[in-house]
């Protein structure tokens, strides 16, 4: 069962602590897999099975090697609001096996106070120093003009040239299918990259 015990902390900011899931985060987990504002550019919404097995896979990721996407909490409450993470990108014959993805999906109602902002520019200090990664990409549908938006913020610059139709968009959504991509560079692992 999850959340016996207390979570594992990824790590905190100002505002927010970037943990392991627990299971009263379930119905805010179950909210945002269903939520069409937050589901814009995704094909489907999760059913409340759907997302719980989906809640499970995440979670166990988390504590097996210590990358996923992780709850991200308000340390004011202590309330989840959604998710920011670092995971393998899993998508064969467009990037390499080893290539790790910044990710991130909030609850509507916490929109617009750069929450998403703050966790995501501390994970890729985190990949960077911690994990010694070399790179970190992230990626969107061409038009979701509020993620793209994030990924210039953190620092990320576009890569048109890593541009891809996601093979996992059915063809019954053709405008979801082709996706922009964004990569940050740990220039301490790649001193010679340049723009």
């Amino acid at each position: 069962m999850i959340g016996g015990g207390a979570p594992r902390i990824i790590l905190e900011t100002e505002r927010l602590v970037l943990r392991s899931w627990l299971e009263q985060d379930r119905d805010l987990f179950r909210e945002i897999n269903a939520d069409p504002k937050v589901m814009e550019f995704f094909p489907f919404r999760r059913n409340h099975a759907e997302a719980d097995a989906l809640f499970d896979r995440v979670n166990a990721m988390i504590k097996e090697d210590g990358l996923g996407f992780y709850a991200v909490e308000l340390k004011e409450t202590g309330e989840a609001m959604g998710f920011c993470g670092l995971a393998p990108a899993n998508m064969p014959g467009i990037f390499p096996q080893e290539t790790i993805e910044i990710g991130w999906r909030l609850a509507t109602r916490f929109w617009g106070n750069g929450y998403i902002t703050e966790s995501a520019s501390a994970l890729i200090g985190h990949g960077f120093r911690a994990m010694h990664l070399a790179a970190i990409v992230s990626f969107a549908v061409e038009n979701n003009h509020r993620s793209t938006a994030v990924m210039k913020r953190i620092g990320m610059r576009r890569c048109p040239e890593m541009d891809f139709d996601h093979p996992r968009v059915p063809d019954t959504h053709p405008h979801l299918k082709r996706h922009v991509t964004y990569a940050i560079v740990n220039e301490a692992v790649m001193p010679d990259f340049r723009d």
